[in-house]
């Protein structure tokens, strides 16, 4: 007997991740102890009030039968207040919202609802490797646009308008940058904004680091007049509440939106879990003291050090950085980025992300993650300076 995958197989990788993962798995089964700097999943537990509303709600006897997929009301009532309370948008609950199995899932399901084969999609480059990965497998036309330094990661706009838009149905969009750090600002929106307007496009803003290390205004697409009738927001529990393995996140657009989204998601999947659902609504009630602690002065401690590895590897880096990565241009004299990241993981037992795994325009950078504790970080410091 003879099978053969689909088709689609042949058109991605394994994710670059899971598949060095393996590998530093490997090593650290050879005692080699491998400090992990290249994922970004937060280390620190949620607040203790979302723990305690999962635990008292998981041992009721009425809490484990299917839950519907437009979620909870208590859910959406909580994502509704959070964008009220932190980015002073207003999101009707019942009709704008829309809770996700994580940011991931949601790429697929906007990507399901609005793009048919052959239709393009506008793609950052460097950029999260979801976007071109999914796109391809649903067999979407990959469109690139350039992200540079010289421009702070935004978009060039006079480099899109030359470009071919006819058959373009989305845009992909992220920021606190993700993976360069680049910030987005009001008026990054409005270009953004304005352009899906001219040429009926739709902007998916993937927005979950503008928590991290960010004690000033934080931004959304959605704060701009007119951007709920063609763009689309992700907002994800995972970096800003740390809680990655809760896999809880939501979509916010047009009530039209919501619904094509919602048509996908319920021929995928049912509800998350019910005391899950009301432990977020929960940590979405986090004080001010808490998320200034938890993503503001324990990643500036982390970022600190940060920069003092990129220094000590030669790499230059932007210090206005948000997010909770730092990304850095390595040395003129290295020839491949591969060849120092797996340098430093070979002889500093330190395992760091090559930038090329984002795009082309990531070639020439290395991205090292904030989530260890500070003596974690130190201790890789040290061994880095140790190398030969």
């Amino acid at each position: 007997m003879q099978f053969k995958p689909a088709d689609r197989i042949s058109a991605v990788s394994e994710y670059y991740f899971s598949r060095k993962l393996k590998e530093v798995a490997q090593l650290n089964a050879e005692g080699k102890d491998i400090i992990s700097l290249a994922i970004g999943s937060p280390d620190m537990p949620p607040s203790p009030a979302t723990i305690q509303t999962l635990c008292e709600n998981a041992q009721k006897a009425d809490a484990h039968g299917y839950q519907p997929t437009v979620g909870i009301p208590e859910l959406r009532n909580a994502m509704a207040k959070f964008y009220k309370r932190w980015y002073n948008v207003d999101l009707d609950p019942a009709k704008e919202i829309q809770p996700l199995i994580g940011s991931k899932e949601g790429i697929l399901h906007v990507t399901l609802a609005f793009c048919n084969p052959g239709d393009k999609v506008l793609v950052p480059n460097p950029g999260y490797p979801t976007y071109t990965a999914l796109s391809k497998i649903l067999g979407q036309q990959i469109v690139n646009y350039d992200l540079l330094e010289s421009n702070g990661w935004h978009p060039d706009f006079d480099q899109l308008e030359k470009m071919d838009l006819e058959g373009v149905k989305l845009m992909w969009t992220n920021y606190p940058n993700m993976p360069t750090g680049g910030r987005a600002t009001r008026e990054l929106y409005q270009k953004l904004v304005d352009f899906a307007q001219r040429h009926n496009i739709i902007i998916v803003n993937d927005n979950p680091y503008s928590f991290i290390l960010n004690k000033d205004e934080h931004l959304s697409i959605l704060q701009i007049p007119g951007a709920k009738d063609c763009c689309i927001e992700f907002n994800s529990m995972s970096k800003s509440h740390n809680m990655p393995g809760w896999r809880v996140g939501m979509v916010a657009t047009n009530s039209t939106f919501i619904q094509w989204i919602l048509k996908i998601k319920s021929n995928i999947d049912s509800g998350t879990f019910r005391p899950l659902q009301l432990a977020a609504a929960q940590a979405y009630e986090n004080t001010e003291e808490w998320h200034t602690q938890a993503n503001v002065t324990t990643y500036a401690s982390r970022r600190k050090i940060a920069e003092d590895i990129m220094t000590q590897l030669g790499c230059r880096f932007d210090p206005n950085q948000q997010g909770m990565f730092l990304w850095g241009r390595i040395p003129e004299n290295i020839q491949n980025v591969e060849d120092l990241t797996e340098r430093v993981l070979h002889e500093a037992r330190v395992f760091i992300a090559p930038g090329f795994i984002f795009g082309s325009n990531g070639e020439r950078y290395i991205r090292i993650s904030l989530c260890a504790k500070n003596e974690k970080m130190l201790e890789a410091l040290n061994r880095i300076k140790q190398m030969s």
